[in-house]
């Protein structure tokens, strides 16, 4: 089997710079990391209440504000 590139995926004319995911139009949402946890886990704030997500995909320390999409950590937001 030869490798081949793949057709890019977002529709023509779709923007990634919306409030929204272009796939899912799930919100990503900022949230504190309160307390790391076991397995890549991780307790943060989110304004309502205290929820666990995941953080194995970014280096995240307590204190940290990321960006959660779906339940996942996908970047530590610079302020």
């Amino acid at each position: 089997m030869s490798a081949r590139w793949l057709p890019d995926p977002v529709p023509p004319g779709a923007s990634c710079d919306g409030e929204h995911c272009v796939t899912c139009s799930d919100e990503a949402v900022r949230v504190t990391v309160l307390r790391l946890l076991d397995d890549g886990m991780a307790a943060v704030g989110t304004g309502a209440g205290t929820e666990e997500v995941s953080v194995a995909l970014v280096p995240a320390a307590v204190g940290d504000t990321v960006l959660v999409h779906a339940g996942e950590a996908i970047a530590i937001v610079e302020e």
